[in-house]
This record gives structure tokens, sequence and C-alpha cells, in this order.
């Protein structure tokens, strides 16, 4: 379906098409279908990069323009807040104001009140949301990005908390809950009072392979052959995407692990830049140089970068990790390793996934832990870039340990791990519960 076979805003096509969009993706076409222009509450159901962002943008015009009302976007990350704001920020032309707030400072936040679309932390918002600001109850559209996170037991909580407020707040307000392919969706409508949109697709198929002693071995039965090296297995399979051409992101599992990838991928990745990469690769050094204070992991990062490597995580300033980002989607970094955090929703896709770790740390249970399915569809998510890669890969590094075949046929082939309530814990518990005594916002003493 093309978009103008919809009936939109002359605005907002032009908008659309300036932005080379003309054809609607099938989650797109399902949402409008299930009644999104009509303000109905729905969940959005489908893998990464297919096309969820731009059901919430064309809501939010539609909420803004027709009804004077305002839109809160949430996000479980500053980098995912940050990046979606600068993409609503390109409404500013057709008159739409965007506001952003993601410190986990306590103030009211009534000076938001001036945008016509907000976007917020999960934790500001709580935070707003007990300040009972003004601006509040103008809200017609609540956009909650990567909803199967209330599953999460550092994220869900809060995340649970702020969706049931919401519900409860009497606004008569539309909710677009957007998430990744989960396994038991039609529950999580249920319980958020949405229509339940689910679909399966991608605009960028995807390989899924597991690297076996210098080769990796495919779903579909073929092998590919990998040059070994003494950098390692996931430098190795990073490397050899990078060079035919692709761009390549390693998950770590901790941030040292990350910057100590990127140290060492930098030293071959180097041999692949041509003249307008290393040209931007300069740049891109420079430009962390000057930004914010000089550090040795600041430092050690323009090093790297220069060479066409770098590393992300949440101990880089903001600015640091927003130049690697705009860097690696310009092409110039070839490889970049990251923790798990770039797999929520940050648009950073690449042609190789990598995933180097497949345990965590687990403090309640004073060991490591194997990740669950739904994180690795959320890593492999972001394999395959739409205007230059005919597929996507990602290929699992298993441990010596463990037999490479079944780990594949696991996250491959097995469901993703239903969403459950993490509000059992008695410390997230209470501290909700607290909080919404406190500003009982629409909750008599029986809902509490």
């Amino acid at each position: 379906m093309r978009f103008e076979e919809v009936q939109l805003p002359s605005e907002l096509l032009s908008f659309l098409k300036s932005k080379g969009l003309s054809d609607l993706y099938p989650p797109q076409e399902e949402a409008i279908k299930a009644g999104l222009l009509e303000g109905k509450n729905l969940v959005i159901s489908s893998p990464t990069a297919s096309g969820k962002t731009l059901i919430a943008l064309i809501a939010a015009y539609l909420k803004v323009k027709r009804e004077r009302r305002r839109v809160v976007y949430l996000a479980p990350l500053r980098a995912l807040a940050s990046e979606k704001y600068s993409e609503f920020r390109e409404m500013e032309s057709l008159g739409i104001r965007t506001a952003i707030s993601t410190g986990d400072y306590d103030s009211s936040g009534e000076s938001l009140g001036r945008g016509d679309i907000i976007v917020l932390t999960n934790e500001r918002f709580d935070s707003v949301m007990r300040h009972r600001v003004s601006w509040l109850d103008s809200v017609g559209l609540f956009i909650a990005d990567e909803v199967h996170l209330a599953g999460s037991d550092s994220r869900g909580p809060t995340l649970e908390m702020i969706l049931t407020k919401v519900m409860h707040l009497g606004l008569d307000s539309q909710l677009l809950s957007l998430s990744a392919t989960i396994s038991n969706a039609g529950e999580v409508s249920r319980w958020l009072n949405s229509k339940l949109v689910e679909l399966n697709w991608r605009p960028v198929p995807l390989r899924e392979g597991v690297y076996d002693y210098g080769r990796i071995l495919f779903t579909d039965g073929e092998e590919r052959p990998v040059t070994r090296s003494t950098y390692g297995a996931p430098i190795d399979v990073g490397i050899d995407a990078v060079k035919t051409g692709g761009q390549s992101l390693i998950f770590a599992g901790t941030r040292r692990r990350a910057v100590s990838l990127a140290t060492k991928a930098a030293e071959i990745t180097t041999r692949y830049l041509g003249e307008r990469e290393k040209d931007l690769c300069g740049e891109a050094a420079r430009r962390i140089r000057s930004a914010g204070e000089g550090t040795s992991l600041s430092n050690l990062l323009a090093d790297l970068v220069s060479k066409g490597s770098a590393f992300h995580h949440a101990g880089l300033e903001s600015e640091h990790r927003r130049i690697v980002e705009d860097y690696y989607r310009l092409r110039a970094i070839k490889l970049l390793a990251s923790t798990p955090t770039l797999a929520s929703g940050v648009n950073i896709p690449a042609r190789r996934v990598v995933i180097a770790d497949l345990t965590r740390f687990d403090v309640e249970k004073g060991g490591s832990t194997q990740i669950p399915v739904l994180e690795y569809r959320q890593m492999a998510g972001r394999a395959g870039r739409p205007q230059y890669d005919e597929y996507g890969e990602t290929v699992i590094v298993p441990p010596p340990t463990q037999p490479a075949a079944e780990l594949l046929q696991h996250y491959a082939k097995d469901p993703p791990e239903p969403i459950r309530s993490t509000l059992a814990d008695e410390g997230a518990m209470r501290a909700h519960v607290l909080a919404t005594i406190a500003t009982s916002i629409g909750l008599s003493r029986v809902d509490v």
C-alpha cells in the first residue's frame, strides 16, 4: 500500500515524501487497518527495523494537529530517547515543537509543557507524574517504546507502574505500545486494553549462524570459512564481514570487554578504510577530542575511531556516544563493539551482528546466567541495513564448552520468553506502592 492511498493530510504526505517514503511496510499497513488513525489503543509487536517508529510519528502528528493535544513518548534508555527526540524534531518544519528530559533529577518538569511532543525516559516520566504537572491533562497520546522490557528485573517495575497509572488517568488518551516479537503478545495487549498488531516481518532477510572452529554454520545449511587469527573468534567473525564491504557490530557482555575487542579490531580495520572513510574517521576523532572532558577513555576512543574501530557503552559521555553512532551510520566506522544497550531500539544497523558473550552476571544469583532468547532476538535485530544490504547476518560465538549446533537451534528456533510482571520483588513493590499513595493519580485505595 502507498501512503497516497491512506487518508492522511497533504502536509504529512509531503513530509513523508521528502524523507523518501512512498510505501507502507506491512506492520504500518496493519496498524492503520487496526484503527491507528481513529485513536485506537494498539500494541505493535514486530521485529526491529520493521517501521514501528513511523507508526508512532504518524499518530503523533495527527494527535497534535487534529486534536491539539500533546504527545508523550516514553523510552527505556537515554540513548534511545535522544535518538527519538532527533527524529521527532524533524517535524518542527510542520510547526510541531518537541521537548526532551532524560535526567534522573527530581525537578517538576513543568517547563516541558512548551513542547507538543515530549520525549522522556520511563524514570523521568515517573518523576513527572509524582509532581502532577499541569500539562499532563492535555496529553492525548502516550507512546511506550520497548514495552517488552516490562519483563526486565531492572527496568520492568517502573515501566509496568507508569503504564498502569497511564491507564487510570482518565484522560481519554490513546496508548500506542511498541514491542519486539514476544510469545504472549496477546496477553500483554489485553492487559493494556489494546488491539494487537503482530507480524514477524523484516525489511531485510536475516540469516542466523554460529561460529564453529574456523567456519560459520548457518541455519539454512550453508557453511562459510573464516580466516582465523590470534585476535580471537569475535574479531575474526567481525572482520570477515568488513573484508567484503560490510560493517560489524559486536555485542560484548561488559564495558571492559567491549573496549578490549574494539582495541584489537583497530589493528585490522585501518587496512580497509578508503580515502573518504579515512577523512570521516579523522573528523570523528577530532570531534571526540574536542567534545567534553579529555579522559584516558575518550582519548583511546578517538585513537580507535581514527582507525575505523570504536566501542560504545554507558560509561562514555553522551556526546561521544552520539559521534560514534553518527559516523557508524555514515559507514566510516567499520567495526563497533558495544554492550547490549545498543540492542534496545537505537538505530545502529550492521550487515553482521556478532554475539561475543552469551552470559551475564546475575547479582541475585551471584553468578553468570545465559541470556534469554528475547535478548538474542533484540541483538539479532540490528543485522541488516535496508539501504545497503540484501540480507543481515547474526553470528553467535559460543564458549568452547557448549555445542555450537545446539546453541544455534535454541536461539534461532525457540520462541522468545513471555513477559511476566516483575513487581513481585518486595523492594520494587514497596517503592512503587508508596509513590502511588503519595501521588494518588487516578487510583483509589482499592486500586492500590
